[in-house]
């Protein structure tokens, strides 16, 4: 199964917030949602096209909710997210998901939030855990080139 997970704006509270919106809520009517953190939500689809569909269906809601919203497809990767823009480009083809990807997003996770997002350049370009050792653990998220910044 494939992963879409939405991270809160600081000030929102997701459901709440996102479902608030009768489109965003039907939109998710299908899926039940877990919360590994406190300030995000992730539910499973069925295929990375299905995930991106997702996104695209809540973009105008995410804008207003959300942080950020990545996806995790097991046929890339178990354990490192993709960024939405780096997940379409996959689903499209323009991108080779066996190509050594080391521009990443590391999240720390903090008191069960994620935070901190801090842009890193993997220097071994290999898939593993990237260590922040102020934070009780780390989420990584593959980024496009254009995202890197």
């Amino acid at each position: 199964m494939t992963e879409v997970c939405i991270v809160a704006e600081d000030d929102a509270a997701l459901p709440d917030d996102l479902y608030a919106y009768e489109t965003a809520y039907r939109a998710l009517a299908t899926y039940d949602p877990t919360y590994p953190w406190t300030n995000a939500l992730v539910v499973e689809t069925m295929s990375l096209g299905t995930a991106v569909s997702l996104l695209n269906d809540l973009d105008w809601y995410l804008s207003r909710v959300s942080r950020d919203a990545f996806v995790r497809d097991p046929s890339v990767s178990e354990r490192e997210w993709l960024s939405r823009p780096l997940a379409r480009e996959l689903r499209d083809g323009d991108a080779d998901p066996e190509e050594a990807v080391n521009r990443l997003r590391v999240y720390g996770v903090d008191d069960g939030r994620l935070v901190d997002p801090t842009m890193v350049l993997r220097g071994d370009a290999q898939e593993g855990a990237y260590e922040r050792s102020e934070y009780d653990d780390t989420v990584v998220v593959r980024v496009t080139r254009e995202e890197f910044h």
